[in-house]
């Protein structure tokens, strides 16, 4: 099955090719870009100015391949896609949770980008800790 996405915007940072790109946006806090929406979704920004942080979903614009076994780096294990955060996946999504600097017009200012220039953004959703917060969670071998 084949789904159609719309992308509300595009992610500018100073990435130009995939090996440039931290791993985690948590190990590259203080790495600035920017979130351009495009004009018929900024009244969807209102109020997102109260929020410290966002989830950001993006797609994966430049892998159009992806294997269902993979070794994350730093692993001498193979692992089933799922159970890691490669970007090469079936339906190109990721996503990041990103510091909010500040917002003018329809640009969102953010730290901790780790993706490559020009990445399309299909969905941005605020980041609350007393509902995303899981504080029993299991985490793999990772």
């Amino acid at each position: 099955m084949e789904v159609k996405n719309r992308y509300i915007g595009k992610i500018y940072t100073p990435f130009k090719k995939g090996d440039d790109i931290p791993r985690q946006s948590i190990a590259w806090q203080k790495t600035r870009g920017k979130i351009e929406i495009y004009p018929e979704f900024v009244e969807g920004l209102n109020d997102l100015d109260k929020f410290s942080h966002i989830y950001v979903i993006f797609r994966f614009h430049k892998n159009d391949s992806f294997h269902l076994s993979v070794r994350p780096p730093g692993s001498k294990k193979q692992r089933g896609l799922f159970a890691t955060r490669s970007p090469h996946r079936p339906a190109g999504i990721g996503l990041s949770i990103y510091k909010i600097d500040k917002i003018e017009d329809n640009v969102i200012f953010v730290e901790g980008v780790d993706v490559i220039d020009n990445t399309p953004v299909l969905d941005i959703k605020p980041y609350v800790p007393k509902v995303d917060i899981i504080t029993d969670a299991k985490v793999g071998d990772i």
